[in-house]
């Protein structure tokens, strides 16, 4: 007799990996085992400190919330959604839960037995490699151990572990300290006190790594008196050692310790242990290595004196974008750290411009970006889009002193256009004499344009509202954002003008659920994910956070959380307003990336079912927050 539970499971799970991994018979097999959960929403599955279940889990519908508590304090790490596992610790290192998982709304959850999938990580490849890359991102999180908890702000010092670099292989220790099997512990304790490292690795006369000791050999095995020190190193060592070449990458060498419980790894000449020893790598090495690429890549963009210099640590960063997304680093991690650079980078160009000059600046000034770098949400490598401010001068030197800073603003965008930033095609750069102002000319620009509004202001405001500093006088800056907050303070309706103009956004679905397409032009039946699904969310949280005097806060994402603070009646709508946020700019990410372009027109059908799935379920909180924005400015009499 059938089992249609277990069929109807085995079709869902064949869609998700690492289950297409398996065959049809071992797929309906394991399903049999599975248990079917429906947990309502704020309802635990399990909690951070307890021990650790017999099963671990996949999301068939809704959404499950991975927190982790501080003080208790919940702070959300990430959010698992239809066919993503969770609870793997029972298949790894079946310690404590780190985490706690709740139901961020009603789902259904597949809880899956230990003991039933555990035969097939041992016979599969791909299933063992898969289950390990899953366990070691969701280990990772957004804080750390050692800094007791709390969230870490630098962007280039974020948890070690969250920079699983696939940019360079990794860096380990060269000629290593090695003994004979003949030693004794106490030759070996000797040296390796003199030596200061934490082991020794015991190889034979052709260099090849027969063992390792570790200092918590000697705790364990000798300090307990269970070995006297005169006893031979072979007798003690640890056998046999794992080995790679010296091409292993970060991500390689963090699955390698963590599936073999290792706190060293040996690098050998072929990567083989019948090959010379040439280096060690370490935990501690491989934390360094974590935390290292991004700084370097910006110690390396300040020493830079060339553009083309630029250009390639660009490129670099366009490779480290690439690793962090197929090892599925949380989306604000990605963005801070890819923003970074970004700013080290536009920076280095302004240094370099300004050597260029013949003089110094005759006034003090500043330089914005706008936009999506305003945002800090530029990922991949579009055009340009920045602004120069200046210091008030008298009437009479106003256009001299422009002419320098047009001059500069011309170098600096030639500069960013060298290391692969294009031209703005409407010209939005800080070369335009449009956008390259003193001060005062800058804050009635934003005043007229929220004065009185016309469809040119209204669409010029939702770019230049997303200023962000990046080098120079920040006062002057900041002098724009006041204007900004205290036009909106003193009326609403330019608020609800650019809600109509949200509200107004091409609609990403049809009557029938379809994707709706553009039917003509260069881009014809592709489907644009910027107008018809992220812009609707940008615009919304910058109106939101306008509305709220949100000041220093740019980023979509962060303005989603700020939103949820001061809105706790709505907080459950802006989180699903970022998490649909985070799941369409990492898609479109990844689209550009693959097709070398900016991701924004997407051929529908090189898409997976799966995907298009993860697509449409980012519409739904579109649709809603249109609606808060349609009744808290009343928008239908403005429509």
């Amino acid at each position: 007799m059938k089992n249609t539970i277990a069929e109807r499971i085995q079709d869902f799970l064949k869609q998700f990996p690492p289950f297409n991994y398996l065959k049809k018979e071992e797929l309906l097999s394991i399903s049999a085992h599975i248990r079917v959960l429906y947990v309502e929403k704020g309802q635990y599955i399990f909690q951070q400190d307890n021990r650790c279940h017999d099963e671990f889990y996949i999301v068939r519908e809704g959404a499950i919330g991975l927190y982790r508590n501080f003080e208790s304090n919940q702070n959300l790490v990430d959010i698992c959604d239809s066919g993503d596992l969770f609870g793997l610790r029972i298949m790894i290192i079946k310690k404590n839960y780190r985490m706690s998982a709740i139901a961020d709304e009603e789902s259904i959850v597949y809880a899956i037995p230990a003991k039933v999938f555990e035969p097939f990580i041992e016979e599969n490849k791909e299933v063992n490699k898969f289950l390990l890359s899953s366990f070691a991102a969701h280990a990772r999180n957004d804080y750390t151990e050692t800094e007791k908890g709390h969230r870490i702000d630098n962007t280039i010092s974020i948890e070690a572990a969250k920079d699983l670099s696939g940019l360079r292989t990794i860096s380990y220790r060269k000629k290593p300290i090695t003994c004979s099997p003949e030693d004794t512990i106490r030759d070996i304790a000797k040296k390796m006190t003199k030596k200061r490292v934490s082991c020794m690795i015991i190889v034979d006369d052709n260099n090849y790594p027969l063992g390792i000791i570790t200092d918590e050999d000697l705790r364990v095995k000798v300090a307990t008196g269970i070995f006297p020190i005169t006893t031979l190193v072979s007798q003690i060592m640890i056998t046999p050692v794992f080995t790679y070449s010296k091409k292993v990458t970060v991500a390689e060498a963090q699955i390698a310790l963590i599936k073999n419980n290792l706190s060293h790894l040996c690098i050998t000449k072929d990567g083989t242990r019948n090959s010379k020893l040439i280096g060690i790598l370490s935990d501690h090495d491989l934390l360094v290595s974590f935390g290292n690429n991004p700084s370097v890549l910006i110690k390396e963009t300040k020493r830079v004196k060339k553009l083309q210099k630029l250009r390639y640590i660009r490129k670099q960063v366009e490779k480290l974008l690439k690793s962090y997304l197929e090892q599925d680093i949380p989306t604000p991690h990605i963005i801070n750290i890819i923003s970074e650079i970004n700013d080290a980078l536009i920076t280095r160009v302004i240094k370099l411009a300004l050597k260029e000059m013949s003089s110094p600046p005759p006034v003090a000034f500043c330089f914005i970006v706008l936009g999506s770098q305003g945002r800090r949400e530029q990922l991949l490598m579009t055009d340009q889009d920045n602004a120069l401010i200046f210091e008030d001068v008298p009437e009479e030197d106003y256009e001299s002193i422009q002419r320098y800073f047009l001059e500069l603003s011309g170098i600096i965008t030639k500069g960013l256009h060298t290391i692969g930033y294009e031209y703005c095609p409407a010209e939005m750069m800080a070369s335009n004499p449009r956008w390259c102002m003193t001060v005062s000319k800058w804050e009635s620009q934003f005043r007229e344009w929220m004065t009185t509004p016309d469809e040119e202001g209204t669409l010029l405001s939702s770019i230049f509202f997303d200023f962000q500093y990046v080098y120079g006088e920040v006062t002057l800056a900041d002098k724009l954002s006041d204007v900004v907050f205290d036009g909106v303070n003193k009326s609403n309706r330019f608020l609800g003008l650019l809600g109509v103009s949200a509200l107004q956004k091409p609609s990403p679905l049809g009557f029938f659920k379809q994707f709706l397409v553009e039917q003509n032009g260069e881009h014809k039946d592709t489907f644009d994910i910027k107008t018809r699904a992220m812009m609707v969310l940008i615009d919304a949280a910058r109106i939101l956070s306008l509305y709220h005097n949100l000041k220093g806060v740019n980023n979509t994402l962060l303005r989603y959380a700020k939103l949820g603070e001061v809105e706790p009646e709505n907080a459950a709508l802006f989180e699903s307003c970022a998490k649909a946020f985070r799941v369409l700019i990492k898609f479109r990410t990844r689209q550009g990336l693959l097709h070398h372009d900016s991701g924004r027109f997407i051929k529908l059908n090189t898409l997976s079912k799966n995907d298009k799935l993860k697509l449409k379920r980012c519409f739904r909180p579109i649709r809603d927050i249109q609606e808060v924005l349609k009744v808290r400015f009343q928008l239908k009499s403005l429509m």
